[in-house]
């Protein structure tokens, strides 16, 4: 299998049982792949551009070590990592009200809950225009394109102990 800024994580893990402890020792953040839940559920969606945006680095030097590490020649790459795509570029007039819930991501993954899951629970039970917050200490890139595809307004922003992101109902 060659190694492209598109090939899912999930992939990548299934393909090598090193692959956990090579992205690692590439990248410490990525240690939450030790967890079941999001082995299971955002590895499954995230793709390897998307994985360097959870682990603050630059997209080709993962995919590049990620080749390099398996056999493969890296590859000269000037692809650009759009991080906000149709996320709001500043932060819109409505996440300074009140949210209708916050998420504690982190608390989510270490109680192995699905955070996926539970926030688009919640969603479904919104009305038109109320918003729920999102907090961990990574930009959860693939969750963020999840809720884009399904229509959803999102916003995220740096914290001072991570991200918060905002998903916001049409």
């Amino acid at each position: 299998m060659e190694i492209t800024m598109e090939t899912k994580i999930a992939d990548l893990l299934n393909s090598r049982p090193d692959m956990k402890d090579i992205l690692i020792a590439i990248n410490p953040k990525f240690k939450k792949l030790n967890n079941p839940v999001l082995r299971r559920t955002l590895a499954r969606v995230a793709s390897v551009k998307q994985a360097a945006v959870v682990g603050g680095m630059d997209a080709a030097d993962l995919l590049n070590q990620l080749r390099t590490a398996v056999g493969q020649e890296p590859i000269d790459t000037e692809e650009a990592v759009d991080t906000q795509k149709e996320q709001e570029k500043q932060a819109p007039k409505w996440v300074s009200k009140k949210p209708k819930k916050i998420f504690d991501g982190n608390a989510m993954l270490d109680r192995e809950e699905n955070p996926l899951a539970e926030i688009t629970k919640t969603m479904h039970t919104l009305e038109k225009g109320d918003f729920v917050i999102l907090k961990v200490d990574f930009k959860p890139e693939p969750l963020i394109d999840e809720f884009l595809k399904r229509g959803y307004k999102v916003y995220t922003e740096k914290s001072d102990d991570g991200y918060l992101t905002y998903i916001r109902k049409k």
